[in-house]
């Protein structure tokens, strides 16, 4: 099993930064990816990003392309969202996820085995 724990949310105005922690416990050396998904309120959840835990390779989703960058320290276990340029849109509770399947895609919901508890991300105007 593999714990994954958010922090790094809070307030922010249109136009501003955050950056999202996601720190991994547990079974890490089953970490094959990991990513992050949000979900507003009234929708669905949404793929963020995510990141190939050896390789590196990222992908986005096409609404956070050149505002959110996706990274990952392996000998620290942790992961990080650095999100700029924040919009009202952006407000949702943001979900660390990770995965032990490397055959999987990116960006699909049931491609991850583990999920955080969820950090809430609110942009004011």
């Amino acid at each position: 099993q593999v714990q994954l724990v958010e922090s790094g949310g809070g307030l922010v105005q249109a136009g501003g930064s955050l950056r999202l922690s996601c720190a991994a416990s547990g079974r890490t050396s089953s970490i094959v990816k990991m990513g992050w998904f949000r979900q507003a309120p009234g929708k669905e959840r949404e793929f963020v990003a995510a990141i190939m835990w050896g390789g590196g390779n990222t992908r986005y989703a096409d609404s956070v392309k050149g505002r959110f960058t996706i990274s990952r320290d392996t000998a620290k276990n942790t992961g990080w969202l650095h999100m700029n340029s924040l919009a009202l849109e952006d407000t949702a509770t943001y979900y660390c996820v990770a995965s032990r399947s490397p055959w999987s895609a990116m960006a699909v919901v049931t491609a991850y085995d583990y999920w955080g508890q969820g950090t809430q991300v609110t942009v004011s105007s």
